[in-house]
């Protein structure tokens, strides 16, 4: 049986990828390049978002630069009035809570992740979240998994990861963790080849968790 389940938070717990690249876009738009979505899914699932595109459309860094400020802001807005519930999420966490340890392992930034769970019951079924900042190197690494499993003092294969894209997938696998891949409209081209799982929903999970020894 599987003690710990670490999640990604943006794609598995909310919605919000599709708003992050609505912000992308809205912001490149401001210097006149239109964001390819298709070729905006190949980019983020090795780490490089917008900004190849950008750099691609001849746009300096200096820039750039300024363009991920405005992003940023963009999100936060719409962070602040967009719809991110995905049913179901909350309800099986509380099903899951008598049986495993939980915790968030996340690339969002701590004033977006704050945002983000404001007034929401995710994080009160977690021991703790991992933020950009509480580790050394970001996803593919496998240090943001390493990283809580040191937390909770657990092995590899006392744990399981749930993830939603092929970056987060293969920091999963690079740490020895076993990874259910979350489906996501979003993310579904991506590889997930190597995945242990694959899982619908998170209702998915207490079977998983329950069934492994």
């Amino acid at each position: 049986m599987k003690k710990f389940i670490l999640f990604d938070n943006d794609g598995v717990l909310v919605d919000t990828e599709p708003l992050y690249y609505a912000a992308g876009e809205r912001a490149l738009a401001e210097v006149g390049v239109t964001l390819d979505k298709e070729q905006y899914l190949l980019d983020m699932a090795h780490g490089v978002g917008a900004w190849a595109q950008a750099r691609a459309a001849g746009i300096d860094d200096d820039t750039i630069d300024r363009l991920r400020v405005i992003r940023n802001a963009y999100y936060q807005e719409h962070l602040r009035t967009g719809p991110i519930e995905i049913d179901g999420v909350v309800a099986a966490l509380a099903d899951l809570s008598p049986y495993v340890r939980m915790a968030i392992v996340t690339t969002s930034k701590r004033a977006d992740f704050d945002l983000i769970h404001r007034g929401r019951r995710i994080v009160q079924h977690m021991d703790f979240v991992l933020v950009r900042g509480n580790y050394t190197r970001a996803k593919p690494d496998p240090d943001p998994y390493l990283t809580a499993l040191r937390r909770f003092g657990a092995d590899q294969d006392e744990a399981l990861v749930v993830e939603d894209s092929s970056r987060g997938l293969r920091s999963a696998v690079a740490a020895g963790i076993d990874c259910a891949v979350v489906e996501n409209e979003f993310t579904r081209s991506q590889d997930f080849s190597q995945a242990t799982h694959r899982i619908r929903s998170l209702a998915e999970l207490k079977g998983i968790v329950l069934g492994s020894t």
